[in-house]
């Protein structure tokens, strides 16, 4: 069954093209309406889903995977990514903005990561507008400009984040920040609702490790 929804996906438009052309082959024969009437509304919803929908959903598995190179030919497969609904479109910005970072091309990072805060939405705009501007901070962070980064991670802990090794991420930039600017109390304040999230993620963890060793040397 999964099987044949990837294809479904992966397929779709020229299944819905096919469907058109034959609605049309049948309306010149005239003598199926009921035929005409199937394929006429299944090819429409084809290719319109098609076109609002995507091929997020195989990028998203294929990200959980692992599976980079899937990934990058399945978001290629979205050529007018503006025509995505708005919740399906932050994603996508949200991801292209992942895969941008992951090759250190901090500008085109940027970029995506405005216009998934621009496809902002009712259903899911919270959860990603808040991993999006704690992208921005971590991306003003390598630029060296502590004040913007400063200012994006906070709005990223009040926007919300999915979750805690996402906030603890954020607070250990923080920290970072704080420190370096001599802000001691502030910084360690930071430090200590990181570390009491008790994120998973081995990278942050070594950060934790760090900081810590960091933090017990500075007066």
């Amino acid at each position: 069954m999964m099987w044949f929804y990837k294809k479904l996906l992966i397929y779709r438009l020229y299944i819905g093209a096919v469907l058109l052309a034959a609605s049309v082959a049948l309306a010149v024969i005239g003598d199926n309406w009921g035929w005409f009437s199937l394929t006429l509304t299944l090819g429409l919803i084809a290719v319109i889903s098609h076109f609002l929908f995507g091929t997020l959903r195989l990028v998203q598995d294929a990200v959980q995977a692992n599976d980079m190179e899937a990934a990058n030919k399945y978001l290629n497969m979205i050529q007018f990514p503006k025509l995505l609904i708005k919740p399906v479109r932050q994603g996508y910005y949200l991801i292209k903005s992942n895969m941008a970072m992951t090759n250190k091309d901090f500008a085109s990072a940027e970029s995506f990561l405005k216009e998934s805060i621009k496809s902002k939405n009712s259903i899911t705009g919270q959860e990603y507008e808040g991993s999006s501007y704690l992208q921005l901070g971590m991306i003003a962070m390598q630029n060296g400009d502590m004040k913007e980064a400063k200012r994006n991670l906070r709005t990223a802990l009040s926007k919300g984040l999915p979750d805690d090794d996402s906030m603890a991420a954020a607070f250990l930039q923080l920290s970072s920040i704080e420190i370096q600017a001599r802000q001691l109390k502030q910084g360690r304040d930071y430090f200590k609702k990181a570390k009491m999230l008790k994120p998973k993620t081995k990278e942050i963890k070594d950060q934790i490790v760090q900081m810590e060793k960091y933090i017990s040397r500075v007066r």
